[in-house]
């Protein structure tokens, strides 16, 4: 990229860019603001130790994050800007991405959804049919039909995996684009994950459709799917930019991450019910933020509950995805001058 390009790149940004110090005091007055709702917030039916030591915590993640905000407020600003001047850009390549995955075979989409789907028959063939999943949580007080609950743990599940795998190859998948100086690439992991999406619009509309079909109509608690859609969406584009800028220099990264998504698998109660562990547990598995999306799924289909009732953990969520969006594109930042000579 020429002097005058990155002089008139620059001055693109600080054309769109809010005041600085108007932003950081925005910033700290509403992380104050969430601080003092988090101290106040109040369940007397919890553990009080437990209570106490989440409100810590919270606090520690919310001051951690406004510091680091402060800091790096440069950094972490310009590939937000980059995505909003590059939307339309985006959005183009985002729809030849996902058409380009299925182009050459003759079933095309269809493969994008086959998989998916038989997965979904053979898990509630084994654990319902054959060793009786849904006769236990009928004797736990859990009335729903265990094909529904299944879904709403997959359908999230099947989102998040196929986003980070993608994303995480976004830069390998186009070098050719990585190489050419005047190309954005900070847009690369975005347009996966949008791609991605496309395929999980579409299995939330047959989760609806199976939900409707075991008695399960649409209320206005169904809309909060499309906010733990955003959420998922947020999350996985947060991790895609730490792990497609490091794959690029440890390529055995791949191989990390397609482990660490079968023991995930496991790890998020998606074959299983959380409120079968004790309270310390929960806790523990409620650190993975793939659960508050996963339970958010069910309680949006049929447990009639707003996300803001689950104060701690949208608390506890959006904190680290933000904390986890800065790290995350502060290395992206760092790295990116050297994609181009690895690749």
């Amino acid at each position: 990229m020429s002097a005058n390009d990155t002089v008139t790149s620059k001055k693109k940004i600080k054309k769109h860019s809010f005041p600085k110090p108007a932003a950081i005091a925005i910033f700290w007055g509403l992380g104050l603001i969430l601080a003092c709702v988090l101290i106040d917030h109040h369940n007397p039916l919890a553990d009080q130790v437990t209570e106490e030591m989440k409100k810590v915590s919270g606090c520690v993640l919310i001051l951690f994050t406004c510091i680091i905000f402060t800091i790096f407020y440069d950094a972490l600003t310009t590939i937000p800007i980059e995505l909003f001047q590059s939307r339309k850009l985006i959005w183009k390549l985002a729809k030849n991405d996902f058409k380009k995955r299925y182009s050459g075979s003759y079933l095309g989409i269809i493969w994008a959804t086959a998989q998916p789907i038989v997965t979904v028959i053979m898990y509630w063939l084994v654990f319902d049919k054959i060793f009786g999943t849904r006769s236990q949580m009928v004797a736990e007080g859990i009335e729903v039909p265990y094909v529904l609950f299944l879904m709403a743990g997959l359908v999230p599940w099947f989102y998040f995996s196929e986003a980070i795998t993608h994303g995480t190859m976004a830069l390998l998948e186009y070098t050719y684009l990585v190489k050419k100086v005047v190309f954005n690439i900070s847009i690369l992991p975005i347009i996966k994950v949008i791609a991605a999406t496309f395929i999980h619009l579409f299995f939330v509309f047959i989760l609806l459709l199976v939900s409707i079909g075991y008695g399960y109509y649409p209320s206005i608690y169904t809309l909060q799917i499309f906010y733990y859609s955003f959420c998922m969406f947020l999350l996985v584009l947060a991790m895609s930019y730490f792990t497609c800028a490091i794959v690029v220099f440890i390529r055995d990264l791949q191989q990390i991450i397609a482990i660490a998504l079968q023991i995930g698998m496991w790890a998020t109660p998606i074959l299983w019910d959380i409120s079968r562990l004790s309270d310390s547990m929960k806790t523990f598995f409620k650190l993975n933020p793939l659960v508050y999306v996963v339970n958010g799924f069910r309680s949006a289909l049929y447990e009639e509950t707003w996300f803001w009732e689950h104060f701690y953990s949208s608390t506890y969520f959006w904190i680290f995805t933000i904390s986890l969006f800065c790290i995350g594109t502060l290395i992206f930042r760092k790295l990116r001058v050297h994609f181009a000579d690895v690749l």
